[in-house]
């Protein structure tokens, strides 16, 4: 096959749009979705400037998918004095899967010459997801643990370093994916929170004073697309599942999502198009209708709806066993 821009050896065919695409193209393309993201949602304000820099943290777990966004950020706003960057990577206790991944974030980093924080649950919680996985006290799967204390990392070091946005690598397989779950659910709640917390553009979105603001620049970009231009670019990325991997909903729907889109080309594209719009008018009918107030969890500080947050609740089942 032949490129359709320029004539040499295709690297990719794009089933959703018919087009084959050398490496230099396809590697453009890639880069060209990231960046009119960016636009779009409007990461960068117009009153950022040298002065007065926006700040970004990137969770760089060392996987295919914030290794990509992080050299195409790097790339972008690398030499840019109103953006600076700050790559956040957690190490949550896994042997050899996380250390193997850990190392890919250090040599990235490095080589970009970003600034680049480290921080574990051991340290932080007394806890390795390792053991978590043994005692399971609250008879729960691995990844609604890990998830629980991921995202308080995620937002506590955010908050802590000052940042202007919190940055993840979710390309379009994972939002399609979260978007069927929610549909499924019947979840319409679920889906003003999703555009309010990080699907909608920033004009568009309900200011929190809680949390900082997210972003997924690469959520237009499929994850098969996202593994090549890693391959072909030869960036340091981790490609191994994690061990404790199951999430058994997501699993099947991820399946069903492979199928359409063999057999549709362009499915996780219209479901990302209609789900969006939906969550927009989700928004309108659900902001405001929380009566739950934010506090203070009275162990730890994060912000929570209950006396005691999520983590912390879990935290004292584990030490409980």
């Amino acid at each position: 096959m032949e490129c359709d821009k320029c004539g040499s050896d295709a690297v990719m065919h794009a089933g959703y749009s018919g087009a084959h695409l050398c490496e230099d193209h396809f590697r453009a393309s890639v880069e060209k979705r990231v960046r009119r993201r960016i636009r779009s949602d409007g990461l960068v304000p117009k009153d950022a400037s040298p002065d007065d820099p926006e700040r970004w943290v990137l969770g760089l777990s060392g996987g295919k998918d914030s290794v990509v966004l992080a050299q195409i950020l790097d790339e972008t706003f690398g030499r840019d004095p109103r953006i600076e960057i700050i790559a956040l990577t957690i190490h949550e206790g896994i042997e050899g899967y996380r250390d193997e991944s850990v190392d890919a974030c250090v040599e990235l980093a490095a080589e970009l010459e970003l600034r680049h924080e480290l921080v574990t649950y051991e340290e932080e919680f007394d806890v390795r997801m390792d053991d978590v996985v043994e005692d399971d006290p609250e008879g729960m799967a691995p990844c609604a643990y890990c998830g629980v204390f991921r995202r308080d990392l995620l937002e506590t070091y955010a908050e802590e370093f000052d940042a202007d946005l919190l940055l993840t690598g979710h390309n379009l397989d994972d939002e399609a994916q979260t978007a069927l779950m929610n549909v499924f659910e019947g979840d319409v709640g679920q889906m003003a929170k999703h555009f309010d917390a990080s699907l909608g553009p920033f004009d568009e979105r309900t200011d929190s004073e809680h949390f900082v603001p997210r972003a997924k620049p690469l959520r237009d970009v499929p994850e098969k697309e996202v593994a090549l231009y890693a391959h072909l670019r030869e960036l340091p990325a981790h490609i191994t599942e994690c061990p404790h991997a199951s999430e058994a909903f997501r699993g099947e729907i991820q399946e069903l999502l492979l199928k359409l889109e063999e057999g549709h080309p362009g499915t996780r594209h219209s479901i990302m198009s209609g789900y969006e719009e939906m969550a927009s008018m989700a928004v309108e009918r659900y902001r405001g209708d929380s009566t739950a107030e934010m506090r203070e969890c009275e162990r730890c500080g994060s912000k929570t709806t209950r006396e005691v947050c999520r983590k912390c609740r879990l935290l004292s089942s584990l030490q409980a066993v």
